[in-house]
């Protein structure tokens, strides 16, 4: 028979009664850094939840993963702190989600207790904006008009939010500028190209994250020239 009085459930069990608590205002939750050193403070569940912390050990309290392989925190049984008891790489445990919530329970005997709480992941900036290849190649006829546009692949980062992709900047040359729309990274000729002057142009396109520190990735396009049909047909047939 269960039993329920609001966030307290009774279950009869061969005549004893286990009893289950719940917070009455929620879950209690803590938010932390991602990659925080094993034994590292996350706060003192003991206090948040009112428990006698002298009286852990003796009710053999423990945080339960409930199925999961890793708990990722523990219970210091002396004070009631709860430490990090396995890293967190949030991007390989929540990938891209804006959110990273890790769920456990702390777990109490004599009598028996169930307290959920809640770990929320902060991401850290610890990757790089990264594009899919080392050098573009781009080849473009020399009697291409002013303003023609070139889609360039968007760079990836596995951080979010802030710490993810937010500029991309060109370094200075002659011939072309960098539009960007969202997602959409456009190479632009601001100016007309000419192969007699230079027949390969070499240009550094950089991505750039918005954490502290800032972090940076960079690709190099190269641009062939390539001459016009006109031109081409009169080297062949001077006299046409």
């Amino acid at each position: 028979m269960i039993i329920s009085y609001g966030d307290i459930w009774l279950f009869n069990v061969s005549q004893r009664f286990l009893i289950f608590t719940y917070p009455a205002n929620g879950d209690v939750s803590y938010s932390f850094k991602e990659e925080m050193k094993r034994g590292s403070h996350i706060g003192n569940i003991a206090k948040d939840l009112n428990l006698d912390s002298s009286k852990l050990s003796s009710r053999n309290a423990r945080v339960d993963a409930a199925g999961y392989r890793k708990r990722y925190c523990d219970i210091n049984l002396s004070t009631g702190d709860l430490i990090v008891a396995d890293m967190i790489d949030r991007e390989e445990l929540c990938g891209e989600k804006l959110s990273c919530v890790i769920k456990r329970d702390l777990v109490l005997e004599n009598p028996l207790e169930l307290h959920p709480f809640s770990l929320h992941i902060q991401d850290i900036n610890d990757n790089s904006p990264q594009f899919n290849e080392e050098l573009i190649n781009i080849e473009i006829r020399e009697s291409t008009g002013r303003g023609a546009r070139f889609v360039i692949e968007e760079a990836h980062d596995a951080d979010v939010g802030q710490n993810s992709v937010q500029h991309y900047s060109l370094k200075k040359n002659d011939n072309f500028v960098l539009a960007v729309d969202g997602n959409t990274i456009e190479l632009v000729l601001d100016k007309e190209l000419d192969r007699e002057k230079q027949e390969d142009i070499n240009l550094l396109l950089t991505a750039l994250d918005g954490g502290s520190p800032q972090r940076s990735g960079t690709v190099v396009i190269h641009v062939t020239v390539e001459e016009n049909f006109s031109n081409y047909f009169s080297c062949l047939c001077p006299w046409c």
